[in-house]
């Protein structure tokens, strides 16, 4: 059974910094594109950022500058350090993984919450 677990959320005050943690746990043969997506209240989930296998990595607009995502392809894990947050940062982050154990396919962590407010 793969799981994936988050961890790093909390409540922080704008212009501060959180790094936010996933790793994949169980029997994987390889690790595709991994990823954030958020979800605020009463809105849809929408991609964060996604790093390939490779490293090559996609931003959404509202986060460039501010948000970096790296993974560790050893430890099958990702990570998203969020400097300079907003208010509007505000939502449940998921982990995103594509993974194989035997066919390809998407994975979700259980969210992990991230509160901007002074």
């Amino acid at each position: 059974q793969v799981q994936l677990v988050e961890s790093g959320g909390g409540l922080v005050q704008p212009g501060g910094s959180l790094r936010l943690s996933c790793a994949a746990s169980g029997i994987i043969f390889r690790v595709g594109a991994m990823g954030w997506y958020r979800q605020a209240p009463g809105k849809q989930r929408e991609l964060v950022s996604t790093v390939t296998s490779g490293g090559i990595t996609n931003y959404a607009d509202s986060v460039k500058g501010r948000f970096t995502i790296s993974r560790d392809n050893a430890k099958n894990a990702v990570y998203l350090q969020m400097n300079s947050l907003k208010p509007e940062d505000t939502a449940v982050y998921y982990c995103n993984a594509y993974i194989s154990v035997g066919s390809m396919r998407s994975y979700w962590g259980q969210g992990t919450p991230v509160t901007v407010s002074s």
